[in-house]
């Protein structure tokens, strides 16, 4: 049994963010139907990269050929995002198909939506609206700015929230300009908030038997990352600046640059400085009485910083991640995806597992991080083809098959 096994989520959303929390919903047991436009579905069914068929070499086709083969198929982006789920079609923007999503939601747990504010209460389909039908619901709005404020209608994507949120401007070198993370952090972490809010609310309708409304903002989702950010300024009136991959209030706790171009990440307390001096031959530098403690490292960051630089550019990447890890420093490679993936450990923890998709065929994809003891662990189910599920969560909403083929035909579904 997993542990939101018997909570039926209605996702109404697309791109990142909600399918995000919706994919973690359904990997730990629930089960999400996502209602996507007929014929095109959630864009991102559409984004590159695309997975080749699984019955055809596509790098064995001429050029057009190719291109023909790589636009009938799936995209990883989609892949990524919408793992465990059920798709069907529905058109919003008719009448018979606000009335399939107010009949799917009657006896549905939440409603996740990311529409633009004010958009689901023209079709009918807002929380006033759904809560009289079913008033045991969850209703989820994700939107950039939230349904209230100055801003509330404002249009935003991911990188929009990070620079506004001021967390682009902590990313990068000290001497260079803001760089964006590597990785979607505002989407990412805005469908982690969102998962963890809809649990609260779960929790919370057993306590008191009703239904609740949720209004998240991406942008208040990235402020909330600012916490320790923030709490220097709050403290010390300091606007936080660039430093690349060291940190503010600790040295070291950097990037280096190792003798084979690799790089290794070290960091550590005050107990931690005296065996990484020993195992960088720099026992004169760790007898040092002003760098015995973090604030005065801190205070003489430039002159332990050349100092740990100049003796660890002697050393491979391997050879010092060996030596810190002997001498108990907290220590790790910088590896690239290639490297991760293949990770002895983390193949050792499950991290990664494969489906069988009907198109693509097997593809790897990344399990949820939870190892539960008296549950089952989630599983990476693969994701819906467009509208694979329509006509049966149809029958069973109580539409016979005249019905369904007449929806159909009308472009309602």
């Amino acid at each position: 049994m997993k542990p939101l096994e018997g909570v039926t989520v209605v996702e109404l959303a697309r791109v990142l963010a909600c399918p995000f929390a919706g994919m973690i919903l359904a990997e730990l047991g629930a089960r999400v139907i996502k209602v996507e436009q007929p014929v095109d579905g959630d864009e991102t069914r559409g984004y590159e990269p695309f997975v080749p068929q699984a019955d055809k070499n596509v790098d064995l086709l001429d050029e057009d050929a190719q291109a023909e083969a790589l636009g009938r198929e799936r995209s990883a982006y989609f892949y990524a995002f919408n793992r465990s789920k059920e798709s069907i079609t529905v058109n919003l923007r008719t009448v018979e198909g606000q009335e399939i999503v107010r009949k799917l939601t009657r006896d549905a747990d939440v409603v996740l939506e990311n529409f633009p504010v004010g958009t689901l209460k023209r079709y009918g389909l807002d929380w006033p609206v759904l809560k009289e039908i079913n008033p045991r619901l969850l209703y989820v709005s994700c939107t950039g700015f939230g349904q209230t404020g100055p801003y509330a209608s404002r249009k935003g994507y991911d990188t929009v929230f990070q620079a506004m949120s001021g967390i682009m401007s902590l990313t990068g070198e000290k001497d260079g300009g803001p760089v964006k993370p590597g990785i979607p952090v505002s989407d990412l972490s805005s469908g982690l908030w969102i998962a963890l809010g809809i649990v609260s609310m779960l929790q919370g309708r057993q306590k008191e038997g009703t239904g609740a409304y949720l209004d998240f903002s991406m942008l208040d989702g990235q402020i909330s990352l600012l916490a320790l950010a923030a709490a220097r300024y709050f403290a010390l009136d300091e606007v936080p600046e660039r430093l690349g991959t060291e940190h503010p209030g600790r040295v070291p706790s950097a990037s280096f640059l190792c003798a084979d171009g690799g790089y290794v990440h070290i960091t550590g307390a005050d107990q931690h400085w005296h065996p990484l001096c020993s195992v960088l031959g720099l026992e004169s530098l760790g007898a040092d009485p002003r760098l015995q403690h973090n604030s005065g490292r801190v205070l003489h960051r430039d002159e332990v910083m050349a100092a740990l630089s100049s003796a660890i550019a002697l050393l491979t990447r391997d050879q010092l991640c060996a030596a810190c890890d002997a001498a108990g420093v907290p220590a790790g490679p910088l590896k690239t995806l290639d490297e991760v993936v293949v990770d002895p450990h983390l193949r050792a923890r499950g991290v990664f597992a494969d489906f069988e998709h009907p198109e693509s065929g097997r593809f790897p994809a990344i399990q949820l991080p939870f190892q539960f003891s008296g549950y089952d662990n989630p599983t990476a189910n693969r994701p819906p083809l467009l509208g694979e599920h329509t006509d049966r969560v149809l029958q069973d909403l109580g539409y016979n098959s005249q019905d369904i083929y007449a929806l159909h035909r009308s472009g309602a579904v």
